[in-house]
């Protein structure tokens, strides 16, 4: 993995860290609170849900955890579980594309909807993105039609 997955956006030394700038623990909680209603009521977000214990309350608390310090702010995460070796953690998930873009989706319209602009905010949605699709560690499924012989 990337030290840049792990490493919260960069800053410069005149600015105030991407947590501050969102609005810090507040919006972390809020934040990770929305995305899990959203993963719990999105059909498509079904595929991701499905790969989730019947609570949420872990997973949404890890999350608020590891962005709490991604994004700048404490570094909680770290502080109890070590460096956040996110790949190695999600193997006991299949994670593939619908499992991704279920994610995504919801990341998306808690950022959306809860994110006020900031100068970071397309960076970081940039590098959740990408962090999303580096968790994929199931073969892509076929299609129909691909793959397919000719008769």
């Amino acid at each position: 993995m990337g030290a840049g997955m792990t490493q919260p956006p960069a800053t410069d030394s005149q600015s105030a860290t991407p947590y501050k700038t969102l609005g810090g623990e507040d919006f972390v909680r809020t934040f990770c609170a929305r995305f899990y209603e959203l993963m719990d009521s999105l059909p498509g977000a079904a595929a991701c849900r499905a790969v989730h214990p019947a609570s949420l309350d872990r997973a949404r608390q890890r999350l608020y955890e590891y962005l709490t310090g991604w994004l700048g702010g404490p570094p909680l995460y770290t502080s109890q579980y070590g460096h956040p070796r996110l790949r190695m953690r999600h193997m006991v998930a299949p994670i593939g594309e619908a499992e991704i873009t279920g994610w995504l989706l919801c990341f998306h319209q808690a950022w959306e909807e809860l994110a006020p602009p900031t100068e970071h905010s397309a960076a970081i949605v940039q590098r959740v993105e990408a962090l999303a699709w580096h968790m994929a560690n199931k073969a892509p499924e076929n299609r129909p039609g691909e793959n397919a012989r000719e008769s």
